[in-house]
């Protein structure tokens, strides 16, 4: 029996690792092919960090890692640019040191 992915919130990992993964990317593919823009708001530990490594995998052109899921057939994996901002990092309240925090990423 596959293990549970308890605190994991990488697609790759869980795939390479073997871990049970519930397939979500039909509703990542209808969401991406609508050409409309979404807000995702979920509460704490419902799978957001989960979503984005699944979405960076896709854009990425990572298509071994779909093997055996929905999307697999379905998605053009050419390689295509991905930023990926993590704000995990600040601590603060301040809104000026969000900003300064984002300027320093704009420097890399």
């Amino acid at each position: 029996m596959k293990k549970l992915p308890i605190g994991i919130q990488t697609f790759s990992k869980i795939q390479e690792e073997d871990y049970r993964y519930v397939d979500k990317t039909r509703h990542i593919y209808d969401l991406l092919s609508s050409g409309m823009v979404y807000f995702l708001s979920r509460p704490r530990r419902f799978g957001k960090s989960l979503l984005l490594s699944t979405l960076e995998a896709l854009f990425l052109g990572r298509k071994s890692l779909f093997e055996g899921i929905w999307i697999y057939d379905r998605w053009n994996f050419k390689e295509c640019p991905v930023v990926k901002i993590d704000f995990t990092g600040v601590r603060t309240k301040q809104p000026e040191d969000l900003v300064r925090y984002i300027c320093r990423l704009s420097e890399l």
